[in-house]
């Protein structure tokens, strides 16, 4: 009997063993020839490399690396490479309030201005009505405005925050899905404000470190430390794998900053598949993991086409797309920013994850693997992703030549500008955007951005000029002629005062108003200046305030002026009022108050 028994025992554990094995057998088998399409799909769309994880219920079930983290140094991706994840970031901005909604610090149906007073809309109806919930899922009614943050670069959140006053919407509130990353950046405020932290502490303090996402970084300067960190990479001249600079988007961290690697974004969505737990610890309310996956704004239509009849609807929800793929509910957000894009994606009836990061600007990549894997694991019929997405591409290149060839220039030949480029030098600002200083250098008009970012303008024709890029080289490839128009006007005194550019599709040109270049002073400096000067029997006075001219008028406010050089200074708070003040021998005789309604004299008094 006891044979009997041992026997029963050694029969069960082979059983077990064998019933062990196959399902390993089976779990290779749907990833067999993998390796080999996506090697192919990292040929043909000229990526420099890849990551991709794949998550069912609780566990990683593949992760690999493909490609060049370092195109250059031709160093491997790995499963723990870290890419860039751009606006993967939003979902955990939001999750961030879903936590402090659990803990009753705040209602996502009330005003947002409410939790943050600094923040003002274009209108008072969008201070009273825009609610949180309307920022998590881009129904506030605000286009996107993003070279507000992207061209006119700042290090302060806060001076971001205060141009969204300035930025006007183009539909109503809840009237239409306008993707916009501001709203994601003040959620980010919100949290910094009902907590007391750093956006950058609560995310490590309320997932990160929970998640055991332990290199997982929140900015440029971290990533570049890291000894397995990726390279962004575009595409030039459409052959080309040409190195791309990271761009440092800190001040709009809680939209698109954060950097991670499959293997850890692995444990970021078995968390969503398992309802906000990992390891059995919540990590996120299931309330909240619930709705943030739930439509909350239909971003489309969403209509099935002849060639996708099978993959449709468009919704988002909070930090989420969602959409139905192949009768699949999907949940997915992408992300891209300068050299990297990324799809974080999972199927939460089906228990499966996708990761996909890759180091190429724009990239089809995530996209392509993304729906190769799925197809896979949802046992659907075999369909040649990568082939699709090349047809499409070449489609729209030859569409876009064809449109080339057929579109004329309403260009008017041999006009010129109504100034001379001298008169079209100062710094433009707009309150919503930001300022850019026009310079005139070797007889040619240059746009300054920032410090670094440097644009040619040619004249176009009038008082139109075309923006051009320079290269990192110097050099500039005046065949990629931009749509863009630098449109410049005038007051009624003939002055340069203002240039508008068509930076939001949806709005009317944004006119950016011009105040002149000023030149630094000393007291010293500007006290031959001070004294009484006579104007038709009344008395100006003019005075040195902490290196600082201001000028007096009886009945009117004290006026500040800033110094443009050749004894001329600028009104601050009158735009197109100047003094000129006249020196002989040293010794100032007269001034000229310059005005769009004409030029005052008053001699100085002895």
């Amino acid at each position: 009997m006891r044979s009997f028994f041992m026997l029963v025992a050694a029969c069960m554990a082979v059983s077990a063993y064998a019933q062990k094995k196959n399902n390993s057998i089976l779990l290779n088998d749907r990833f067999a020839g993998l390796d080999t399409a996506f090697e192919r799909v990292l040929k043909d769309q000229l990526a420099a490399g890849f990551a991709v994880a794949v998550v069912e219920k609780d566990k990683i079930v593949y992760a690999k690396g493909f490609g060049f983290r370092d195109y250059e140094k031709k160093l491997p991706v790995t499963p723990n490479t870290l890419f860039a994840i751009g606006s993967c970031t939003k979902a955990f901005t939001s999750s961030l309030l879903g936590i402090l909604q659990k803990e009753k610090k705040i209602d996502f149906d009330e005003p947002a201005v409410k939790y943050l007073p600094s923040l003002k809309f274009y209108n008072e109806d969008m201070d009273k009505h825009i609610s949180i919930r309307d920022m998590m899922s881009h129904r506030t009614g605000l286009p996107r405005h993003d070279y507000s943050w992207y061209l006119f670069k700042t290090n302060s959140r806060d001076s971001l925050l205060q141009r969204i006053r300035y930025q006007e919407p183009s539909f109503g509130i809840r009237e239409r899905w306008q993707y916009n990353n501001f709203m994601f950046l003040t959620q980010g405020l919100i949290a910094e404000k009902l907590t007391g932290k750093s956006w950058e502490e609560n995310i490590t303090t309320y997932l990160f470190r929970p998640l055991g996402m332990t290199r997982s970084n929140t900015s440029i300067e971290a990533l570049t430390k890291d000894p397995d960190a990726a390279i962004g990479y575009g595409i030039k001249k459409d052959s080309i794998i040409d190195k791309l600079d990271y761009y440092p988007i800190n001040a709009m961290g809680p939209a698109g900053s954060i950097n991670s690697s499959v293997n850890e974004m692995a444990k970021w969505v078995i968390t969503w598949i398992n309802s906000g737990k990992y390891e059995g610890k919540e990590i996120l309310p299931a309330s909240y993991v619930n709705n943030a996956m739930s439509a909350q704004m239909v971003s489309g239509s969403g209509l099935p086409s002849k060639e996708r009849t099978d993959v449709f609807f468009s919704s988002y929800g909070m930090g989420w797309s969602l959409s139905s793929y192949k009768g699949h509910y999907r949940v997915e957000h992408g992300g891209n920013i300068d050299g990297f894009s990324a799809s974080t994606c999972f199927f939460p009836t089906d228990s499966i994850g996708i990761i996909v990061l890759t180091n190429q600007n724009a990239s089809s990549v995530t996209s392509i693997v993304r729906n190769m894997i799925a197809d896979r694991l949802l046992k659907l019929p075999y369909f040649d992703w990568n082939k699709d997405i090349l047809e499409s591409n070449k489609k729209a290149k030859e569409a876009a030549k064809a449109a080339e060839k057929t579109t004329s220039s309403n260009q008017q030949k041999n006009t010129r500008p109504s100034h001379a480029l001298q008169n079209y030098e100062g710094i433009y600002t707009h309150p919503g955007y930001g300022s850019m200083e026009l310079i005139v250098r070797n007889d040619s008009l240059f746009g300054y951005i920032g410090a670094n970012d440097v644009t040619w303008l040619k004249h176009y024709h009038f008082d139109i000029f075309s923006p051009f890029n320079i290269d990192k080289d110097g050099s500039i490839d005046t065949s990629a002629n931009s749509p863009l128009k630098f449109q410049f006007f005038m007051n009624e005194a003939g002055e340069i005062n203002a240039l508008s550019l068509k930076l939001e599709p949806t709005l009317d040109a944004l006119k950016f108003y011009r105040s002149p270049r000023t030149i630094k002073t000393n007291a010293g400096d500007l006290q031959k200046y001070t004294g009484d000067y006579e104007l038709n029997g009344v008395t100006v006075k003019v005075s040195v305030k902490s290196n600082t001219l201001f000028t007096l008028v009886p009945g009117q406010p004290e006026y500040e002026m800033s110094a443009l050089g050749n004894d001329r200074f600028a009104l601050k708070i009158a735009p197109g009022y100047y003094v000129q003040f006249e020196v002989k021998d040293n010794e100032v005789t007269q001034l000229t108050f310059q005005q769009p309604n004409g030029n005052f004299v008053a001699k100085r008094k002895k």
